[in-house]
């Protein structure tokens, strides 16, 4: 009997995750199981692989909570089948503190709200994926080889099977079937027009150019980026963030906590004289807040109330455009015109009964639904994306209107509480004051609001307590200055204050001041932070609902991952608090420079032979010496800087994904075309079996593919990998009482 041979093509977290699954099939077999499994990493990281890699610099940090990493699948993922025993599948906070109790590193001491250094993630990846594949050697009949090196190439074989190619195009083993977990790689810069003229532009002037930051401890050569040079960064988020650490804190800086909280850096005099920081939007991505759902995250998580599977499908029955995507019809919707106004609706919903209670949340509700219900059936019909969620937002904002006259003027003394009924029609002194002690809570902390809820009947005695009093979070002491502003939200930084390079500097230090505290504040009694936390976040399963495998014409979805994921990004998936204080103290100091402000571009300067960070809002001009392109590249199957995907596409096996335009060009974003059984289609259309592709080389076709499996929530990692597995792994009866993977 012929054995399987799987090929797994990359040995990152998701070969991690895949081990867990095969570990635990095989070990419930009951008996001998004929396969090979051949595991292959260009880097040799096993388990984590290169962007994971244990060896990574000591300065980059997790952007995500230790008890919120998972290694394996558990009791919430829908028909995991058996699972491994818990020793085996630990989160990452539990893994940390047994090696915390065997080593006494301080790297492992952390609490499951605590953000751990990215090495510390790849030796716990490392460590799970040898545990993962002793325990499947241990099943009769299973093999698994590790192979470290890079697979270039698949050829078809007259038997049926593929031969993988590595190296020089020279046959390493023929397998049944490859999976693909390709994990992230990088674009050739000179198919792309910018990237390209900053390519040709330092090939021959004193300036250098850095197309690429990952693997972080390569991005730049020994001697680049040192002192009495000046670097500029294109891209403020986490990649930019890695990159401003590795130059300063990892090239011997240091910081120092001062008495109030905030950090101090000392220079080393290895780092750069200056890092630029520029973006289009001028920002960093916003500080994570703590994390207070990862105490019971099955209660605490918010569950859409607007924004939900059902209102997209609604939307798509009412407006949605029918075309033929990859064979099969799709409704298609426009994202700003349908479903952004519903997302701002959530989003406000979350605000204001973070702000202001529970009670009052339901009143919210229940005064926007009829607007909601109807707009679920007309999709806005036709009116501006503006004028949607203007009418999306009237009820729950006139709601807002009539409690906020009675809550401000019983805050400032100019009437009893008992008074309310008799000023505000419809608005009773019940609701004002379920929704003033929220408010108190959010603006002062439980114990201060307390002591000013005290004097409550004293209408004098009450506003002279609340005057008196000081926010810890900045928060305004009123409902009139915490309405709730989408606008407001993803720019927080005024245009006003962008006219010099001094006031956008001095602009961009409050605001990290300010999104401090309310990072400190957390996701649960921060409006804002709970407002992006529970809808960008919690509710992404509902935003893929919306995008994925064409839901939004071809214009709409251009249009997404251009703005709307960079809003995502920088509203919750920004770094660690601890990260972003080092930030601001290097900005502090002088050495990180964001005066460049929003909409910067880079020009050249022939005469100094350097690159030129021009800011038109701040009036910026600021030399460097190095450009670094500090952004993670979108996948590009075309344009990969790495062989395989652009050989199997001129193979035919594989090909780009295609949004089909219907009033404009086709959007290609550079994923494979999958189906949603995750195999790639052919050049011809048919569907390639042998083959599936999970992860990140399906970006853009199917929307967040990255990211780390988190535990206790059927994580839509772990439920990809099951349906590769439950074709991949078909039992059957044989002679010889073996069994054999179809």
């Amino acid at each position: 009997m012929r054995r399987t041979r799987l090929a797994i093509v990359g040995a990152g977290p998701s070969c991690t995750y895949v081990l867990d699954r095969l570990a635990s099939a095989a070990t419930a077999a009951g008996g001998p199981v004929n396969l090979d499994i051949h595991i292959f990493d260009r880097s040799g990281q096993f388990g984590a692989g290169q962007v994971h890699s244990p060896t990574q610099p000591v300065t980059s940090v997790l952007n995500r909570i230790a008890g919120q990493v998972a290694f394996a699948a558990d009791e919430s993922v829908v028909g995991a089948g058996p699972l491994l025993p818990l020793e085996d599948r630990p989160t990452l906070h539990a893994w940390c503190r047994a090696r915390w109790l065997e080593t006494g590193e301080p790297a492992f001491d952390l609490t499951a709200e605590d953000s751990p250094r990215r090495y510390v993630h790849g030796l716990a990846l490392a460590d799970q994926f040898r545990r993962y594949v002793c325990r499947i050697r241990e099943v009769p009949g299973v093999l698994v080889h590790l192979h470290h090196r890079e697979v270039t190439d698949l050829q078809e074989l007259p038997d049926g099977r593929l031969r993988v190619l590595g190296g020089d195009n020279e046959p390493v083993i023929d397998a049944d079937h490859v999976l693909m977990l390709t994990g992230h790689s990088s674009n050739d810069p000179t198919h792309f027009p910018k990237q390209a003229s900053w390519s040709r532009f330092a090939e021959t002037n004193r300036a250098e150019f850095v197309p690429s930051v990952y693997p972080l401890d390569n991005a730049f050569v020994y001697g680049q980026a040192g002192p009495d040079t000046t670097v500029g960064c294109t891209g403020m988020g986490l990649a930019g963030i890695d990159i401003i650490l590795l130059l300063t804190e990892g090239r011997g800086g240091a910081f120092t906590e001062e008495d109030d909280g905030t950090l101090t850096y000392h220079a080393s005099g290895r780092e750069p004289d200056s890092i630029v920081m520029f973006s289009g939007s001028g920002l960093f991505t916003f500080t994570r807040p703590f994390n207070a759902k990862q105490r019971d995250t099955g209660k605490l998580e918010h569950r859409g109330v607007f924004l939900t599977e059902d209102a997209i499908r609604r939307l798509r029955r009412s407006v949605g455009q029918p075309v033929t995507v990859c064979g099969r019809t799709q409704r298609q919707l426009d994202f700003r015109a349908h479903v952004l106004p519903v997302v701002v609706l959530e989003m406000a919903l979350v605000h204001y009964t973070t702000l202001l209670g529970t009670d009052f949340g339901c009143q919210l509700e229940a005064a926007a639904r009829p607007v909601y219900e109807a707009f679920l059936d007309d999709g806005g019909d036709g009116a501006g994306t503006d004028a949607s969620i203007e009418r999306l937002m009237a009820p729950l904002e006139a709601l807002v209107d009539q409690i906020e006259s009675p809550l401000d003027a019983v805050l400032a003394g100019r009437i009893a509480l008992g008074e309310v009924g008799s000023h505000e029609q419809g608005i009773n002194a019940a609701a004002v004051e379920s929704a003033l002690h929220r408010l108190l809570e959010v603006v002062f902390g439980a114990e201060q609001a307390v002591g000013i809820a005290v004097h409550l009947q004293e209408p004098l005695a009450f506003a002279a307590a609340v005057a008196a009093a000081e926010s810890p979070w900045r928060h305004p002491k009123g409902l009139a200055g915490q309405r709730f502003s989408w606008p407001r939200l993803i720019r927080p930084i005024a245009l006003d204050a962008c006219a010099s390079p001094e006031e956008y500097r001095g602009a961009m230090l409050d605001f990290l001041d300010l999104d401090r505290l309310w990072a400190l504040q957390g996701n649960l009694d921060n409006p804002a932070k709970a407002a992006a936390d529970s809808v960008w976040r919690d509710l992404r399963n509902v935003l893929a609902h919306a995008v994925d495998f064409g839901g939004l014409h071809a214009d709409s979805h251009r249009d997404f991952l251009k703005v709307f994921m960079r809003h995502l990004n920088r509203l919750c998936n920004g770094a660690a608090l601890g990260v972003m204080e080092k930030i601001r103290a290097l900005i502090e100091y002088g050495v990180v420079d964001v005066s460049a402000g929003p909409g910067a571009v880079v020009t050249t300067d022939e005469h100094s032979g350097r690159f030129v960070v021009r800011g038109p809002a701040t009036g910026a001009a600021l030399p460097v010496d190095v450009l670094v392109d500090s952004r993670v590249h979108p996948f590009d199957a075309r344009n990969d800087v790495l062989p395989l995907y652009p050989n199997l596409i001129r193979r035919g096996l594989v090909r780009v994904w295609r949004n089909p335009g219907t009033s404009g060009p086709d959007f290609a974003p550079g994923g494979i075309d999958i189906t949603d059984g995750f195999h790639p289609r052919r050049d011809d259309g048919t569907v390639e079996k042998r083959i599936t592709v999970l992860g990140w080389p399906s970006e853009g076709v199917m929307f967040f593919q990255y990211g780390a499996l988190r535990p206790n929530t059927n994580h839509h990692l772990m439920r990809d990998i099951l349906t590769w597995m439950r074709e991949f792994w078909v039992w059957e009866d044989t002679t010889n009482d073996a069994v054999t993977v179809a």
